[in-house]
Formats: C-alpha cells, structure tokens, sequence
C-alpha cells in the first residue's frame, strides 16, 4: 500500500467542489498495472468532468485526467515489467477509472503502451490526448491522399490542445496551414507554430443558407463543431476532406448533402478514445519518429495539482491556449 496525492471531485445535488487530497494504492480499482504518474495533461473532457457536467462521469467522488504517463510499479501482466515507461490514454481512464491527476493509477495492461524511442514522458504528456487526436487528423487526411498542392489547410480552434499541435505537425509536413481563432492577439504564437496565415472565428460562424460557398481550403481540421464545421465543409475545393474530431462550439451542424455530391468533399470522423491499442502504439511511434515535433514547448503551460481548480475553470471558459502539462511529482 502507496500514499498518494490525487486530484478529488466531489458532486452534490447543489455543487462540484474541487480538493487534492490523499489517497491509497489499495483504492484504486483492480487492474495488471499500477502506474506511477509523473505526468498528465489537462484536456476540455477533463475540465467537464471536473464540473460535473453529464455525458463523462457518472459517479462521484472522482478523479480525473484522461492521460497519464509514468513508469510501471507493479505488474501481473508479461508484457510490462516494474520499471517499464508507459502512456496510457483514452478508454475509460479518466472518466469512470480513477485517472492521471493521481500519482498512481491502475488499469488494464491492454490499455498502456510502452513509450516510445524519441519520446521522453514529459513530450508524451505535452502531446496527450490533443495532440495524439490531432495525429489522427492528419492520419486521415492521408489516407484520402491530402497533399500540400491541393491547397491551404484551414484548423479551427487553433490555439487550443487539438488545433496548436494539427498546425504544428501539418507544417512540419509542408501544408500551408491556415490557423482560425477567435483570439487574433494569439496571432504571433500561431505563426510561430507554423500557420502561414491567420483568420478570425468570425469569419467561419456566419449562418449562410447557401448549400456551396466558394471553394478555399484544400483540407481541413475542425476541432469545434457547430456552424464552423457545416461552413467549413461548403468552403472545401474540389474533393477536400475535413477531419471533424470536437464539438466545442456545438454538437450540432445544419448542412445539405451538396458539398458531397457536387463537389465530392468527405467528412472523416476521429476518436482517440476506443481506437485499439495497436492503433495506438502505432501512432504513438509516428509522433516519436518522422512526425516528432521540436516545438512542443511552445504550446506548453506547466501546471500542477494544486493548479488544477483553477485551470479547470479558464479552460473552461476558453481562456487557455495550447497544452497544460500537469506535473505530479513524486508520491
């Protein structure tokens, strides 16, 4: 038996308080692998489950974080071993599993995968689940043949997780990247990231009763939703794709069915949450090797748990821009 420091959520018919306090090993939930967690990331599904909003948790006291990165403490499982680096995100971590804003989890070893060459667990975490969807994005855009010549890819919500790390990397790979906010003063840390150009929300969250508007994005990442996304998907060229993986502004989009059947645009649907594990690891790999990042500390915000509360509540109210790395320290 371990003492720890979590990260507790507590929901009561009037109110959702927020404490840190300590927990043991022995009431976490049963599972091959206890994990010690040096690092997690706060991501929008955490700070909803940290307000008790419906639809993540469902029963309290809680803790949450999708994402958790550490080393391997104990294991009844052959293919981990005490000592073993691992990341573990997605499935039920975080949302009904005791999650990463504790200095230990434990969980199923088919949950874990072993970190990476090229990786450190630090980068894993500034990374997270945002930065692993957003390689799903651009996973997807690939496999229906996107190529810098087809034209400018728009992201929306660039400066948050998902949209700051699908600039950086769709740069590395030589896209124009057109990055759209609803903070212009953010314009210099997305250029710095690697957007070519720099658009205002507004621009997208017009309501048109237009089926088609004029063609000018080759592709797209659409981390919002909502009137932004059945726009986006009127404003692709010519058999464009767009990755739709947040639904931020709004769950719902009014579209016709023109777009595909006119110009033969696709709508690609992302979740990083139940993708297999091989899956993964396999993206994992890629975000280590060909697709590593040298600018991740650009995008990242060091916070810890006694940090959390606090930035549950910018993030939010769309105050937070780029990644916050949540630090656990030593149990």
């Amino acid at each position: 038996m371990t003492q720890f420091r979590a990260f507790w959520v507590e929901k009561s018919d009037r109110e959702v308080t927020h404490s840190v306090i300590e927990r043991s090993t022995d009431d976490l939930p049963a599972g091959e692998l206890l994990v010690q967690v040096h690092y997690s990331s706060l991501n929008y599904k955490d700070a909803m489950s940290s307000k008790g909003l419906p639809g993540v948790t469902r029963n309290y006291p809680h803790t949450p974080g999708i994402d958790a990165a550490g080393t391997v403490a104990q294991s009844s499982h052959d293919g981990f071993a005490e000592g073993d680096e691992v990341i573990v995100i997605g499935f039920d971590l975080g949302m009904n599993t005791a999650g990463g804003f504790g200095q230990y989890i434990r969980v199923p070893a088919g949950w874990a995968v072993k970190l990476p060459a090229g990786l450190s667990l630090k980068e894993s975490m500034i990374l997270g689940t945002a930065g692993f969807t957003a390689a799903l994005c651009v996973e997807k855009l690939l496999k229906m043949d996107a190529t810098p010549a087809d034209g400018p890819v728009l992201v929306t919500g660039a400066t948050g997780g998902v949209g700051s790390v699908a600039v950086a990397l769709l740069a590395k790979l030589g896209y124009e990247v057109v990055a759209s906010t609803g903070t212009m003063e953010k314009e210099s840390y997305l250029t710095t990231l690697g957007a070519k150009s720099v658009t205002q929300r507004s621009e997208l969250e017009e309501v048109s009763n237009r089926p088609l508007l004029r063609g000018s994005f080759g592709h797209a990442v659409d981390t919002v939703g909502g009137d932004i996304l059945a726009n986006v998907i009127k404003s692709l060229n010519y058999g464009g794709s767009v990755s739709a993986c947040g639904l931020v502004a709004s769950a719902d989009y009014a579209a016709t069915v023109l777009p595909f059947l006119l110009r033969g645009v696709n709508l690609l649907g992302i979740d990083s949450v139940e993708l297999p594990i091989d899956r993964k690891a396999s993206t994992w790999n890629r975000l280590a090797d060909e697709w590593r990042l040298d600018n991740l500390s650009e995008m990242c915000t060091e916070i810890g748990l006694d940090d959390l509360s606090d930035s549950v509540d910018r993030i939010m109210a769309g105050q937070t821009v780029g990644r916050l790395l949540v630090t656990l320290g030593t149990a």
